[in-house]
């Protein structure tokens, strides 16, 4: 990749470091730090959480120099069907989180947060099936369970009638087993691979292993729209694009990735726009009815100086911007 890159010091030149405040919380974090590239072909966005090192945060800042100076692909539909999002929060917030989206017919809950117990996890599930009848449900545990812990809690979840359970396991292999458990107890659940495509070494080894239904792909953590259409062609598996907790230059990356598959059979994770109380651009990206525009978003020069952070924060992202760009030079 060393050869497409741009100059660093071009980066850094072009480079708009930001703060948003969140509406609940989310990842454990009130406040969404990113890193804005402005290229040649739009806008490009670095986001990798904080505590990941050069070695995998390398691959969202050449995302984002990507999105900055690549043209997005030929878009094969303009608009993308996306969940809503729900956190994990108390029974009692669930309407008042989920009225924030307009029309919502997929829902991804969230589950196993570490200081709750599966008590707050069943309440927050059938809260949102009393209120959503219709809707279509997914949980996503971000590896929080164990695998007894998680082919136990599925089984009870799946009373409220869900579409797929993402990650409830670490690994490969622990998905592996809880897929097969659950077949062996009856149940023919979906189970979706998140962390153990975008944190592997070789995403298409959960393909290979037969250890999940479906892979749940984001353009920034797996380097790209061109590196996820690739890897997404070799699984031969159906794909869920979703975000990374993306501004709306993110989300429009991710859109865009969506936009050029050629089979998007379920709702993506595309709308969590909605959880910030504030954005990059006056026009965020949006969902109307269930449904995201693809489109590329510029980001307000005037809003990144609002957002901006204390300078030892804009320091500290565009050290970031060197080691991992060093990184990605070697490789």
């Amino acid at each position: 990749m060393s050869t497409e890159l741009p100059p660093l010091d071009e980066l850094l030149a072009n480079s708009f470091v930001v703060r948003l405040p969140m509406r609940v919380k989310f990842r454990g974090i009130t406040q969404r730090e990113a890193l804005l590239i402005r290229g040649p072909e739009g806008w490009g966005e670095f986001s990798a959480f904080t505590e990941y090192a050069p070695a995998e945060a390398s691959r969202w800042l050449a995302a984002g120099i990507e999105a900055a100076y690549q043209p997005f692909p030929e878009p094969r539909r303009t608009s993308i069907p996306v969940n809503a999002t729900l956190p994990a929060v108390p029974a009692n917030q669930v309407g008042t989180v989920l009225e924030k989206y307009d029309a919502p017919h997929t829902i991804k809950i969230k589950v196993a947060e570490q200081g709750q117990s599966f008590d707050d996890d069943l309440a927050r599930v059938a809260q949102a099936r009393r209120l959503y009848p219709q809707a279509a449900l997914r949980v996503d545990a971000n590896m929080g369970w164990g695998v007894d812990q998680a082919v136990e809690a599925l089984k009870a979840l799946s009373e409220f009638d869900l579409q797929y359970a993402e990650q409830p396991v670490p690994g490969i292999t622990g998905l592996a087993q809880v897929r097969e458990k659950l077949r062996n107890a009856g149940l023919d659940l979906k189970i979706a691979a998140d962390e153990a495509v975008r944190k592997h070494t070789d995403p298409l080894e959960v393909s290979r292993l037969g250890a999940a239904d479906l892979m749940v792909i984001k353009a920034q953590p797996l380097g790209g729209i061109q590196a996820v259409l690739d890897i997404a062609e070799q699984a031969e598996l159906d794909v869920v694009v979703s975000s990374a907790l993306d501004t709306s230059v993110g989300l429009a990356q991710a859109a865009a990735l969506a936009s050029a598959l050629p089979e998007l059979p379920f709702a993506c994770g595309l709308s969590t726009g909605t959880l910030f109380a504030d954005d990059v651009s006056h026009e965020p990206l949006l969902s109307t009815a269930g449904f995201l525009p693809v489109r590329r978003v510029d980001a307000d020069l005037e809003k990144l100086a609002r957002l901006s952070p204390e300078q030892q924060r804009a320091d500290w992202w565009r050290h970031r911007v060197e080691e991992c760009y060093q990184y990605l030079v070697r490789v």
